[in-house]
């Protein structure tokens, strides 16, 4: 079965065959070449080689140390012993889909402000959210820095800010719209419903609720304790599976971290413990719901009461905002959502209301007079 998109196919006989344009004829037409290898990745790294010898066969051998797709492909190879399987995985996606097309044949030496444009163009035309600009951003600079670093003759051709790369706002649930949902959790709860309402109730992200268990819930000491999360990444082990589910640490240190628990929400957890402390929340058996399975359920959810553009995100980001709103202290919203610093929680998940923007504006009302 081929990997969507890639060209990469496994044979009867057991191999991985990987097909790339290898020329074109007088008439136009592709002339393909063919790499094999006994595992999927074996077949990749082969037919990634041999697209970087197309290209390096079309320049000069002076310019061929300057493009590009040279640095990033250095960069990955970098970094695939250093970070986990899920970021190296989440970076070799937006080199391969949305960096390498736009940027890989260009020339160190042509990078300059345009690129900004060119990326931001990019990301509209695609309607990428506002959080995978970043991530692109992110990856691109860090490239750069690389180059700047090993290639100190490059350093003042990299002068780009990407300072208008900006996504929509993103989606916060009013209070009637929370109050709406929580009434529809509430009516005829099962796991997965309990699950969502958890989540709602503690800001808790996808992957850390799929992975909670009933061992990480204290009763006695009214508090949720997040130590892992789940993940669906891409399989390097050449299986044939395009990807596999992993259980491990939190995005970060500060991601390990304990959560209070509410009145409300330590009842809807005594009503909801199950006897096996092993047994997942979202399930109340062994078996575990996998986040892109969970989205799906939460999006039937979200159809069913007319609550446009809302996915399993958005409640996150709608706790933070009604923290805000009843008074927390960043620092305490922060440490609650698992965050690096309080910088992250301010710019990318505190969304004040129209309601808190009145209020504010009443107090400076009061203040002049």
């Amino acid at each position: 079965m081929s990997k969507r998109g890639e060209n990469i196919f496994k044979r009867k006989d057991g191999r991985w065959e990987a097909r790339y344009e290898k020329a074109r004829n007088a008439q136009g037409r592709i002339i393909y070449g063919f790499c094999y290898g006994r595992t999927y990745k074996e077949a990749k790294d082969k037919v990634r080689q041999a697209k970087m010898d197309v290209l390096l066969g079309n320049v000069s051998e002076c310019q061929s140390k300057e493009l590009f797709c040279r640095f990033l492909d250095e960069w990955l190879v970098k970094k695939r012993n250093t970070i986990k399987t899920s970021s190296y995985a989440k970076y070799e996606t937006i080199v391969e889909k949305h960096i390498k097309p736009l940027l890989g044949d260009r020339m160190i030496s042509t990078l300059d402000q345009t690129v900004d444009q060119t990326i931001s163009d990019h990301c509209s035309q695609l309607g990428l959210s506002a959080k995978m600009q970043k991530d692109i951003v992110s990856v691109l600079r860090a490239v750069l820095v690389y180059v700047k670093d090993t290639e100190p003759a490059f350093r003042a051709n990299i002068q780009m800010g990407f300072s208008h790369i900006r996504g929509e706002e993103p989606r916060v649930l009013s209070v009637s719209e929370f109050k709406l949902l929580m009434e529809h959790l509430l009516n005829d709860m099962d796991c997965c419903k309990f699950g969502i309402a958890l989540a709602a109730m503690t800001g808790m992200r996808i992957g850390e609720i799929c992975a909670l268990k009933w061992h990480n819930v204290s009763i006695a000491e009214r508090f949720i304790k997040i130590d892992s999360t789940m993940q669906r990444v891409k399989d390097y082990s050449g299986s044939v599976n395009k990807t596999r589910i992993i259980i491990g640490p939190p995005k970060s240190c500060k991601s390990v971290r304990t959560i209070p628990i509410t009145d409300f929400c330590f009842e809807l957890c005594s009503k909801m413990m199950v006897a096996n402390t092993n047994a997942y929340v979202l399930t109340g058996t062994e078996a575990f719901i996998e986040p892109r399975l969970l989205q799906y359920r939460m999006k039937r959810l979200t159809k069913e009461l007319c609550l446009d553009d809302v996915h399993f995100h958005t409640l996150r980001h709608t706790f933070a905002t009604r923290c805000v709103e009843a008074g927390f202290d960043v620092k305490s919203l922060s440490e609650l959502l698992g965050h690096a610093s309080v910088t992250i929680t301010m710019d990318r998940y505190v969304h004040s209301s129209l309601e808190l923007k009145r209020a504010n504006m009443e107090k400076l009302q009061s203040y002049l007079r």
